[in-house]
């Protein structure tokens, strides 16, 4: 099944304003669906893969007459793996005015391969797609973002029962996940897939030792994840050295399996904890990780909790790669007091809004205790509180700060 990606309008504006775009993110997610089916429909593009060992060879060994060979605009999918081609890229860009020269994608962060990014930086356009958000599994562009950050009020409501949400959550949104039915063939695919990211991905771009320490690794974050990672601890608990749990962690947000989510600060505040929390990219490969299925979800609450942070985080990051109120940075906040808020988005004109997420179906005042102090803190900045809860109805808890069901993610309604 093809589905309707939210990011294709960001994708086509850029594509058709700046020489070089870069479409990046995990494998498997549909970069290469999206281009291939959707967007080759409006524009004419020459399709080259690296995954095919021809095209590999041609570029490795003589890109400038490899590339030269193709009029019009030309797409090299999984190009980390040719990084000779990105100096070509730039002298043919540098010859020509037009725009859409070269649409890439890649299934590695070129931006922590500096010797890669640095070729093309200020004539490269980058854009991240992660696994499908619920919006798009759905049918709905999602504007939840683009709502928070007006001036207008909102009412939300809509619930889901425990086996739709722990369904939502084992099945993640991978493409193709969503498409097996059975919970073991499930396993299966995760367990392949990472794999395949282990022998294409890392091993070819790393020269690294203990290769096959990494799904034990991933299953030690993904236990926690929503929490600060002490990469000492990990490297102890999976029998690894520090400074190699270093470059492991490096690798895994390289591939985009890992997401850091930054401390939010002021500058006049220094009881603030400042290190970044680590997430997953997709609630699916989470639970398999964590040997978790819809039974376990629905039994173990606080195991849930947990899951159900990382799918809220993976949404918020899905839809602010194509909302229109950009740019969105997306933080946490803590004190050293204990006093946190989830995930704090820094929009336009600094506008803060602040986002706790709870796993129950009815809140009270003291879940907004974190989002009180950041509205301290954050003064004028600070726009409205929102609590994402499992419930039905909006909540209006105190002056700017609400609780609304979690739905109201995917929902292109409520509006004021």
């Amino acid at each position: 099944m093809t589905y309707a990606r939210n990011i294709l309008t960001t994708l086509k504006e850029s594509f058709h304003c700046n020489k070089v775009v870069l479409l990046n993110g995990a494998r498997q997610v549909g970069k290469s669906t999206l281009i291939k089916d959707v967007l080759s429909q409006e524009v004419p593009l020459h399709y080259v893969t690296l995954d095919d060992k021809e095209d590999l060879l041609s570029l490795q060994g003589d890109p400038k007459t490899f590339l030269k060979q193709f009029q019009g605009s030309v797409v090299i999918d999984e190009v980390q793996r040719a990084p000779n081609a990105f100096v070509t890229i730039k002298r043919i860009t540098d010859t020509k005015k037009d725009f859409g020269q070269f649409l890439l994608t890649g299934s590695m962060n070129v931006l922590m391969l500096p010797k890669l990014s640095e070729s093309l930086a200020g004539r490269m356009v980058i854009h991240t797609m992660w696994p499908l958000s619920q919006g798009e599994i759905r049918g709905v562009k999602e504007t939840f973002l683009d709502s928070l950050f007006t001036k207008d009020s909102f009412v939300f409501s809509g619930e889901l029962s425990d086996q739709e949400w722990a369904s939502i959550l084992v099945t993640g949104g991978y493409p193709h996940s969503l498409e097996i039915k059975r919970s073991t063939q499930r396993n299966i695919w995760f367990r392949s897939y990472i794999e395949t990211i282990l022998q294409k991905d890392i091993k070819e771009l790393s020269d690294i030792e203990k290769l096959q320490e990494i799904p034990n690794i991933l299953s030690i974050i993904a236990s926690r994840v929503g929490n600060f990672m002490n990469l000492s601890d990990v490297g102890r608990v999976a029998g690894v050295k520090t400074t190699t749990m270093q470059r492991y962690a490096s690798l895994l947000k390289a591939v985009f399996l890992m997401v850091e989510i930054p401390a939010w600060f002021v500058n006049y505040e220094k009881r603030l904890i400042k290190a970044p929390k680590v997430y997953l990219n997709d609630t699916g490969l989470l639970c398999h990780l964590m040997s978790l299925d819809e039974g376990a979800l629905i039994e173990n609450k606080n195991v849930a909790g947990h899951v159900f942070e990382n799918f809220v985080c993976m949404e918020l990051i899905k839809q602010i790669s194509w909302s229109d109120s950009v740019p969105i940075n997306l933080y946490h906040f803590r004190t050293q007091r204990g006093e946190e808020v989830d995930f704090v988005l820094e929009g336009p004109g600094g506008k803060i809004v602040g986002i706790e997420v709870k796993s129950k179906r009815v809140c009270s005042l003291s879940d907004i205790e974190g989002l009180k102090k950041l509205q301290d803190l954050s003064k004028e900045k600070f726009h409205r509180g929102i609590v994402l809860y499992r419930g039905e109805k909006t909540v209006f808890l105190d002056h700017n700060i609400l609780a609304i069901p979690v739905t109201a993610l995917w929902s292109n309604g409520g509006r004021g």
